[in-house]
């Protein structure tokens, strides 16, 4: 899980806490994109990855907050009025990226697949 083919790239471990920081991010964004339009919430991700340290971090303790954050966010999503899905926030550093709360639940399955997928290929590979 802390083994990196390349010292730039994320081990996998950092990945899973790239997604828990992602998703910390993101329910902020889903819960205040409820009752402020156009907030800007940026993340910097090698910064988060970095300053969680997810290297020093167990593996169990990593995937049980993985699942936490993640079933946090379904009970948030679960809960977004119909009329507030189309509510956007700003998620660009610089300029404007003014994205809808549905957007972002639909990214957030996709963006976790792309992990997940990394994961799992990088496992495949490492064993051939």
């Amino acid at each position: 899980m802390r083994s990196k083919a390349n010292p730039k790239k994320w081990s996998k471990q950092e990945i899973i806490g790239h997604l828990i920081d992602s998703r910390h991010n993101n329910l902020r964004r889903l819960i205040v994109g409820q009752y402020i339009e156009c907030e800007k919430i940026i993340y910097d991700q090698d910064i988060w990855v970095a300053a969680n340290n997810y290297e020093e971090m167990s593996t169990n303790d990593t995937i049980f907050l993985w699942e936490l954050i993640n079933k946090r966010i379904a009970a948030v999503l679960d809960n977004v009025p119909l009329h507030l899905h189309g509510n956007v926030v700003d998620t660009s550093k610089d300029g404007k990226n003014e994205l809808t709360l549905f957007w972002l639940a639909e990214d957030y399955v996709k963006h976790m697949r792309h992990h997940i997928n990394q994961i799992i290929s990088n496992s495949f590979d490492m064993q051939h």
